[in-house]
């Protein structure tokens, strides 16, 4: 397998201001967003993540063919002001993916938003409920609206895991369910 085509574990990089940094890309590579992180870009050949009770947020721009994806782990947290913002925590990812997308120069309403995730991950006789993945759900509906982004496909709750891929050449989302494929466009 050659290198471009390796799937990349990046680990998780600050600015340094503290906040999480996006996960760069090289063209051609096959990134692997794990838990907190986020990639705004059109050159790496793909974006991947895998999701229980997280969620992700996929983007993508047909005009500009430029996609983002984030996973985030709860849907937000106290922060105090002046405190980094962290990709684990979905307010914050989105934020910092919009960040990234204002510097494009287009709308956010030009772009198809996609939300996944969220899985029950919790079995019933654990004896506590904590609902993360319905939480993260409900803020992933949110953060859509509050940004303004166009919601075009939706695979959320149940409890099965899910597998997100995003083709940055064409825009196709593939979302693998507990070992099935469906894709998306």
């Amino acid at each position: 397998m050659s290198p471009l085509h390796r799937p990349a574990r990046p680990s998780l990089h600050r600015e340094p201001d503290g906040t999480t940094a996006m996960v760069a890309g090289r063209p051609g590579e096959h990134l692997t967003l794990l838990p907190g992180q986020w990639h705004v870009g059109r050159h790496a050949a793909q974006l991947r993540t895998l999701l229980g009770s997280c969620v992700s947020i996929v983007l993508w721009h047909p005009r500009q063919r430029l996609g983002a994806m984030c996973h985030y782990l709860l849907p937000s947290r106290r922060r105090t002001p002046g405190m980094a913002l962290e990709g684990r925590f979905g307010d914050e990812a989105v934020t910092l993916m919009a960040h990234a997308l204002q510097r494009h120069g287009i709308a956010p309403q030009e772009f198809e938003a996609h939300l996944y995730g969220g899985a029950d991950t919790m079995p019933d006789t654990a004896g506590a409920k904590f609902n993360v993945g319905e939480r993260n759900i409900e803020a992933g509906w949110a953060l859509i609206e509050q940004h303004g982004f166009t919601l075009h496909e939706v695979d959320v709750g149940d409890n099965i895991p899910r597998a997100v891929t995003l083709c940055l050449r064409s825009g196709q989302v593939q979302v693998r369910r507990g070992g099935q494929r469906a894709a998306k466009e």
